[in-house]
C-alpha cells in the first residue's frame, strides 16, 4: 500500500486515541500463561497484532475476533512443528512468546525475531534476566533461532541492566508462573509494563509497586481462569496527532489520551512556543490509566528548545515519541538537537525528512540537528521500515505544500490502524492507492 497527499492544508477536528500497539503484543503473549479463555478488549486491527495471532494459530491456539475483542483458548498441548516462521520472523515481539512457551514446554527453539529495522537491537537483557529464573536463551546451531531450555527454575532478584519495556515484560511474564517472590530491580514502568501488571493481577499474580522501578512479583503454580485483558490507551499515537497539529499549525483535540505518558513531551512543546489545552482526568476502562482530552491550539510561533530533546526511561521524553520532535523543529525558529541514543541507526532514518526540504544536518548515527523555520514540499519517498521515522515523514507531507508519495507503508500499518481514513476526517487530502 502507498500514500498519496497533498498537503499544506490546515486540519481541524477530534480524533479518538486508538488502543496502545505494545500493551496489545504484550497481552496477546501473556495469555499464553493462561490454561483458560482470554479475552482481548477493543484490539486493533494493526499488522503486528495479526502476526502474532498466526504465530499463535500455527502453534495450535484457537484466536477469535468477536467484534472489537480477540478471544484466545490455548490448546491442551503446546507444539511448534508447524510454526509460522515467516510471520515469526517479521515481529520482534515474537520473543515474548519465550517465557509462557518454556513454562509449558521447557526446551525449545524459536525462529529469531526482526521488526522495525533500528540497528542492532539484542535481546541481552532478556537473556541476562531469565537466567536469573532458571529460563536459558542462546542461539541454535546455524543461528537462525533462539535455543530455550529451563534449569532449576525458581524465584529470585532479577536486576534490569538496561531500561527495556519488552525485557521487564519477560520478567514478569516468567514470574508470574514461578511459585514464590521474585523482585525485579531498575524496572522499566512504562504504559505497556503497567497494562500488563494489571492483567497479572486479574489472573491472581499479585505484582506489588506498579509504576515504580522495582516489582515484586508473586508468582503462582497455575492460571486456568476465564480472563479478561484490558490494554489501554496508546500515549504514542496521541503524540502523532499532538506533533501533526504542531506541524500544521492546525487546532486538533485528541480525546482520551494517557497523560502520565506525555506530561514531558507537552512540556517540551510547551517551552516550543506550542499552547495545548486540557479537559478532566478520567480514568481507562482498566481503572487504573488516566486520560485526558487534549487540544492543540493553532498560530503558535514556535522557537527551538533551550536543550537538546532526548528519551529517557519513564517519565522521561518516551523514546518512541521522540521522532514526532523532528517534523515539528522544522517549524521551530533556531537549532534543535535530537538526540536518539537508543537505537542505532534510527536517526539516519529521520534524515528522509530533507527529501521533504528538511534542514538537517546528521552529526552521528544517533544525533540530528534541524534548522528553522524551513517550508517543508512534496516528495515521493519510500517509507523507511521502520515505524515511527515512517509516521514523521507521513506528518511532513501533510505539512509540505503540494503532492507527495509514501510508498509502502506497511510499517505504519504495523502501528496504527486505518490511518488514512481517520486522517481525511480531519480534512486531510491523503488517499490509500496500490
Amino acid at each position: 500500500m502507498n500514500y498519496h497527499v497533498i498537503g499544506g492544508k490546515k486540519l481541524s477536528g477530534t480524533v479518538q486515541t486508538n488502543i496502545s500497539k505494545n500493551a496489545t503484543v504484550a497481552l496477546l503473549a501473556a495469555s499464553l500463561l493462561n490454561k483458560g479463555t482470554t479475552t482481548i478488549r477493543r484490539a486493533p486491527h494493526i499488522e503486528e497484532a495479526k502476526r502474532l495471532i498466526e504465530v499463535l494459530q500455527s502453534i495450535g491456539v484457537q484466536v477469535d475476533w468477536q467484534g472489537e475483542d480477540i478471544v484466545i483458548t490455548p490448546p491442551s498441548t503446546f507444539t511448534l512443528e508447524s510454526i509460522n516462521r515467516e510471520s515469526a520472523e517479521r515481529t520482534r515481539s515474537i520473543a515474548m512468546f519465550i517465557p509462557a512457551l518454556a513454562h509449558h514446554l521447557g526446551s525449545f527453539e524459536l525462529p529469531a525475531p526482526g521488526g522495525c529495522d533500528l540497528g542492532k537491537r539484542t535481546l541481552g537483557a532478556h537473556v541476562e534476566a531469565l537466567a536469573r529464573l532458571g529460563i536459558h536463551i542462546g542461539p541454535n546451531e546455524d543461528g537462525t533461532a533462539y535455543k530455550v531450555t529451563t534449569h532449576n527454575v525458581a524465584p529470585g532478584e532479577v536486576i534490569m541492566y538496561e531500561a527495556s519495556d519488552t525485557g521487564v515484560e519477560n520478567v514478569l511474564m516468567a514470574a508470574a508462573l514461578i511459585p514464590g517472590v521474585t523482585t525485579i530491580k531498575f524496572a522499566s514502568s512504562n504504559y505497556m509494563v503497567q497494562d500488563l501488571c494489571v492483567f497479572l493481577e486479574g489472573l491472581g499474580v499479585r505484582v506489588e509497586g506498579i509504576g515504580t522501578s522495582t516489582l515484586v512479583v508473586h508468582g503462582i503454580k497455575e492460571i486456568n481462569m476465564d480472563a479478561i485483558a484490558i490494554p489501554t490507551e496508546d500515549p504514542i499515537e496521541s503524540m502523532f496527532f499532538i506533533s501533526l497539529a504542531a506541524t500544521t499549525d492546525s487546532e486538533l483535540t485528541i480525546t482520551r489520551c494517557p497523560i502520565d505518558f506525555l506530561e514531558l513531551e507537552l512540556y517540551t512543546l510547551n517551552q516550543m512556543g506550542l499552547k495545548h489545552t486540557r479537559g478532566e482526568v478520567y480514568l481507562a476502562e482498566n481503572k487504573h490509566t488516566r486520560l485526558v482530552d487534549i487540544t492543540i491550539q493553532s498560530g503558535a510561533t514556535l522557537i527551538a528548545p533551550p536543550d537538546k530533546i532526548h528519551a529517557r526511561p519513564y517519565p522521561g521524553i518516551n523514546i518512541d515519541n521522540l521522532p514526532f520532535f523532528v517534523p515539528v523543529a522544522t517549524r521551530a525558529t533556531g537549532r534543535t538537537l535530537i538526540h536518539d541514543w537508543v537505537y542505532d541507526g534510527r536517526a539516519l532514518h529521520y534524515m528522509e525528512m530533507t527529501k521533504l526540504g528538511a534542514d538537517m544536518v546528521l552529526a552521528d548515527p544517533h544525533r540530528v540537528f534541524v534548522t528553522g523555520p524551513t517550508p517543508l514540499h512534496g516528495a515521493d519517498v519510500v517509507a523507511p521500515p521502520a515505524l515511527r521515522p515512517a509516521t514523521i515523514l507521513l506528518i511532513g507531507m501533510l505539512a509540505g505544500e503540494g503532492e507527495s508519495t509514501l510508498r509502502n507503508v506497511y510499517p505504519i500499518n504495523r502501528g496504527y490502524e486505518n490511518l488514512h481514513e481517520r486522517l481525511q476526517k480531519l480534512g486531510a487530502s491523503i488517499e490509500a492507492v496500490e
